[in-house]
């Protein structure tokens, strides 16, 4: 507590009030596949012959809950064969989440490889705010346990679908 020039005590500051009791998405690291300028795609199924269908969506809030429209997702993967593309833009691509802050991305289900468990990547940015760099995870992943990136902050909702799978995750951004 504080006191004001007549002597009266201030009431110490409510601290920062946070959606539903849910923290920012955590910052994670970018990896050494990272490739700016990657061109406009919502759908990675394109870029691939093979690998099991996957659809993900959600959405991006702020800490009050509230959407947060025109935000730009960046994402990128490995397909089937667990190897980044570093020559084009393979299975990478960014988006912008619609006004109600919902995204979506048809994609396929990325492979695990040496070292890792099986992850997405992306790069969030609200309208002239700052970058958030992060990772999203598969729930049940026996090499969850292993991956030394691993958050279990950043496992999705997934489900197996008619034509694949389904997996959702909502963005929480400190604005």
């Amino acid at each position: 507590m504080t006191e004001t020039a007549r002597g009266q005590e201030l009431l110490t500051p409510t601290p920062e009030c946070r959606c539903n009791g849910t923290p920012p998405t955590p910052e994670q690291t970018e990896g050494p596949y990272y490739k700016p300028c990657t061109p406009y795609k919502t759908n990675f199924r394109n870029d691939v012959g093979a690998g099991t269908p996957m659809v993900l969506s959600g959405r991006v809030v702020g800490l009050d809950g509230k959407p947060v429209g025109g935000t730009l997702l960046d994402f990128w993967q490995v397909g089937d064969e667990g190897v980044y593309d570093e020559e084009g833009f393979t299975l990478r691509g960014h988006q912008f989440a619609d006004t109600a802050g919902n995204w979506r991305l048809e994609t396929v289900l990325p492979a695990v490889y040496p070292g890792r468990t099986r992850h997405v990547h992306v790069k969030v940015q609200p309208p002239g705010g700052a970058v958030l760099t992060t990772m999203l995870y598969f729930p049940g992943e026996r090499r969850n346990r292993l991956d030394r990136h691993f958050r279990p902050e950043c496992l999705m909702n997934v489900r197996e679908a008619a034509e694949g799978w389904e997996g959702s995750f909502t963005f929480v951004l400190p604005v």
